[in-house]
């Protein structure tokens, strides 16, 4: 059991100090889950960090899925088996650049719904959520023989607000049901971040910083100076956003940095180890002032990249670990191959506007409602009325667009409206569309992206689509047919070969290839715009030329001998219909 004595950890009576490294089992197929865990602790590290995200688990209220790449229990155990203790963060919220911080899009059905605070309903979800997730992780505390030796109670949660009775709760519902393990609170080491977000003096306090460590392990003593110091996310990588540059940190500055953790006495957690993907739709986005959705790739810079091959962080960390602690001469896993399978012809298409049948039931409604009131989590979301004719010149405005909007006119596309178009996409200049409506009238189609709900900071509530309604001009358009388009099965669209001279937006394109043996590979898509990319039905991510990320990464279990499936939703349509399956990423 890990308990505290002074300024300094013990395990089951004996020092210890935590040297950990954050895995995040849901951005990792788990057929790669021990080779990473194994990687970690050939590194010198003695414990693993995850965070657990509550909308992968209960995807659905009252739905509750713990399957596949949300096995966290196998997860725990494979770490354990590997001599690995590990650290637990389930708090409801987790930030993570993962979608709505971890949160479920279905909590924003009800307008009133407060998030992370003593808001009854709030706390409520949470309870029927922890009445399933935590009975899994008692039988795995350290206390009752497992490797669990310590859990989070909220993350960041000073950066967010100040309601101790929301933190008291979250530890009393934790404790209330069997979670007997060391508890703590993580934030920035600011005053208001350390004033708001702990429950000094009972419960850690831990810190998460990048740099700088004598300023911010001096402002922590100063609210806790009897106990051990902990940086609980050492940044030494960091995140991209679509349309900015590839973050990197240089090896040897990570290295001296933490050389002066280890030297102050303190335990770490680097965030991250080994980043993994952000598959599916489940990026999340910032917005401080300016919405910026995060991309596909969850690389991070750091000690393994995307592909869980070891960079050169790795041994310059396990150089200065091998200073603090003995390291095991474990035999690593020789690195996966990676596999050039050359060009995908995509020879099949179906476009959008005539599969809608295929793919969603329409809905009618006075307004143009957002996803979460009509079931949707994820996605598209298209939205289609009738005007009457003729108007001239009128200008289209969306209150408010959440995230980009492709707009069509009978079918025609007419332009995008983007939310804060200039910060993303220097070379769009204008986000006004301005329409032409004839005497016999016209149908207006909006398609609505879903590009990630905001993971931290101030503007978490953040539905999606279309959030209050349609102006031409000053006159609101009412009477809409809706569609949603999660896109999580594309098994009953119908596909036609594609004729050079034909051209639709937006459309699926369907290719097959055959490989004898299936290794790790990434997908380019030279000269594709903007969309999803699909593997064997498997939802890879997003893909957007305007990058920094040119290459999807196809984990070899996604693969399978003989034929396999390529499907691209494009969104703006391109002569292109070959994509490639290349031996090597692309972050630019």
């Amino acid at each position: 059991m890990l308990t505290m004595d002074g300024r300094q950890f013990l395990f089951n009576g004996k020092p210890i100090r935590i040297l950990s490294g954050a895995l995040h089992y849901y951005r990792i197929v788990p057929a790669y889950w021990q080779d990473r865990l194994l990687k970690l602790k050939a590194c010198g590290f003695n414990t693993v960090e995850t965070y657990v995200p509550w909308n992968l688990h209960e995807p659905e209220e009252g739905q509750f899925n713990f399957e596949g790449i949300a096995d966290l229990e196998r997860f725990i155990k494979i770490a354990g088996e590997l001599g690995l203790h590990v650290i637990v963060r389930p708090s409801p919220y987790i930030c993570a650049e993962w979608e709505f911080g971890g949160l479920p899009a279905w909590l924003l059905k009800e307008d009133s719904m407060r998030l992370r605070c003593s808001y009854q309903p709030f706390l409520n979800k949470i309870d029927a959520y922890y009445d399933v997730l935590l009975p899994k992780l008692v039988p795995l505390l350290n206390t009752n023989g497992g490797p669990i030796m310590a859990m989070q109670i909220e993350n960041e949660y000073g950066s967010y607000g100040n309601d101790k009775n929301y933190l008291k709760y979250l530890k009393q519902a934790m404790v209330e049901r069997g979670i007997d393990v060391l508890l703590f609170t993580s934030d920035g080491y600011t005053d208001s971040n350390l004033q708001g977000g702990t429950l000094l003096p009972e419960v850690l306090a831990t810190i998460n910083f990048g740099s700088r460590p004598d300023e911010a392990f001096g402002k922590l003593t100063e609210y806790q100076p009897d106990k051990p110091i902990v940086c609980m996310e050492f940044w030494n990588g960091w995140f991209d956003h679509w349309g900015k540059p590839h973050h990197v940190r240089d090896s040897k500055d990570v290295a001296e940095v933490l050389d002066n953790m280890l030297a102050m006495g303190a335990s770490v957690n680097f965030y991250m180890f080994h980043g993994g993907t952000n598959f599916g739709f489940y990026n999340g986005a910032n917005d401080l002032g300016k919405y910026e959705p995060t991309v596909t790739s969850y690389d991070y810079d750091v000690l393994l990249n995307e592909s869980g091959d070891l960079t050169d962080k790795y041994w310059a960390v396990q150089s200065v670990l091998s200073k603090y602690t003995e390291v095991e001469d474990i035999v690593l896993p020789s690195p996966r191959p990676k596999k050039h399978y050359g060009e995908v012809s995509l020879t099949e298409h179906a476009c959008l506007f005539d599969s809608l049948a295929s793919l969603s039931t329409p809905i009618h409604s006075v307004c143009p409602e957002p996803m979460e009131r009509l079931g949707q989590n994820y996605g598209f979301i298209l939205y289609t009325t009738s005007i009457p004719g003729p108007i001239s010149q009128a200008k289209l405005a969306i209150q408010q667009v959440r995230d980009r909007a492709l707009v069509f006119l009978d079918g025609v596309y007419q332009g995008v409206i983007e939310r804060n178009t200039h910060d993303i996409r220097p070379d769009v200049t204008d986000n006004d569309i301005v329409l032409d409506i004839p005497q016999e009238g016209a149908t207006l189609s909006i398609l609505i992206e879903n590009q990630g709900r905001i993971n931290y900071g101030y503007g978490m509530k953040d539905p999606k689509g279309i959030t209050e309604g349609v102006r031409l001009g000053t006159q609101f358009l009412y009477h809409w047919t809706i569609h949603t388009l999660p896109l999580d099965d594309l098994g009953a669209l119908k596909y036609t070969d594609v004729q050079s001279q034909e051209r639709c937006t937006p459309t699926f394109y369907r290719g097959t290839f055959q490989i004898d043996e299936a290794s790790d590979t990434f997908l380019k898509l030279s000269g594709w715009k903007k969309g999803v990319a699909y593997i064997n039905g498997f939802n890879l991510g997003r893909y957007w030329e305007i990058g920094p990320q040119q290459t999807l990464y196809v984990p070899a279990p996604l693969l399978r001998e003989g034929e396999n499936e390529l499907v691209l939703f494009e969104l703006h349509g391109t002569e292109n219909r070959v994509a490639t399956l290349q031996d090597h990423a692309e972050l630019g």
